[in-house]
């Protein structure tokens, strides 16, 4: 419940201004603390997708968003699916995420709630929030945070970019890894002496794979909605966080070691690996 916690605390601190990234949501705690907020004046504003699986859950979604009084934005790319997932409060304390606020994220699957702080970064989620509000580009000139990774605008290049800046080790969390380009580029560096390792799609420690995480080094780690798959990387809106500090990373890390401790030797396997 420590995931949930986090969001719940967030939109209880919330005093003027409340965003929030969704995919899906069907925790009615959340919602009643998204109408709590409401009733403290505070404005609620949601981006929402139009393209997703279950319409009928989605309809549900936006009614009960706009029953309690938020403001509910459909994300209206033709091309561009929404994906993301972040909530940012008074643009002081933002949470990325790569879960959705429901009852299967919060309880079994393997997924990761990061908190900060970093006015750079709150600046820069809220300034994508009314982007996507309004169905506007990102563009240079809007100085998106280079902690935020955002896709598909700078996806691919910033992730091909870490793994080529890993000197010792790339340790990844992502049932979706599939990209036959970002495939290539770990098979080149494992070639060079760096130590790979993929938890892909198979459940481990009983968890459900869902959320997505890089670590390189034992020193950086990437954590956010965006996956290692082209229609990840490409099309679809996606927001991941970059972290370098310590303790966040060593926690990353003693987490990604006891899931290892299950995967066993499979992690050492990509995709298109041919069997020994």
């Amino acid at each position: 419940m420590e995931r949930r916690n986090a969001m719940l605390d967030l939109i209880g601190g919330a005093r003027e201004r409340l965003v929030l990234s969704l995919f899906r949501l069907d925790d009615f705690g959340i919602l009643d603390a998204l109408a709590a907020a409401l009733d403290r004046g505070v404005k609620v504003e949601a981006i929402v997708t139009k393209r997703a699986k279950g319409k009928k859950r989605l309809r549900q979604l936006w009614e009960a968003l706009e029953e309690i009084g938020a403001v509910v934005h459909r994300y209206a790319d033709p091309v561009v699916k929404y994906h993301a997932k972040y909530l940012v409060a008074d643009e002081r304390v933002a949470l990325v995420t790569t879960l959705n606020p429901t009852k299967k994220c919060f309880t079994t699957t393997w997924d990761f709630v990061l908190t900060t702080r970093d006015r750079t970064v709150t600046r820069s989620l809220s300034t994508l929030f009314t982007l996507d509000a309004a169905g506007e580009r990102v563009m240079p000139r809007h100085k998106i945070s280079r902690r935020l990774i955002v896709g598909p605008e700078g996806a691919r290049g910033r992730m091909r970019a870490l793994i080529m800046s890993a000197r010792r080790s790339i340790k990844i969390l992502d049932h979706k890894l599939s990209d036959p380009d970002l495939v290539a580029l770990l098979r080149e560096r494992r070639a060079h002496g760096i130590v790979v390792s993929v938890i892909g799609a198979q459940p481990v420690a009983s968890l459900v794979p869902h959320g997505k995480l890089m670590i390189v080094d034992e020193s950086r780690a990437v954590v956010g909605s965006m996956a290692m798959s082209a229609l990840s990387l490409d099309f679809r809106r996606e927001v991941s966080i970059l972290a370098e500090t310590p303790a966040v990373v060593r926690a990353l890390n003693k987490f990604y070691q006891t899931l290892s401790e299950s995967a066993g030797a499979s992690m050492f396997v990509l995709p298109g690996d041919r069997a020994a």
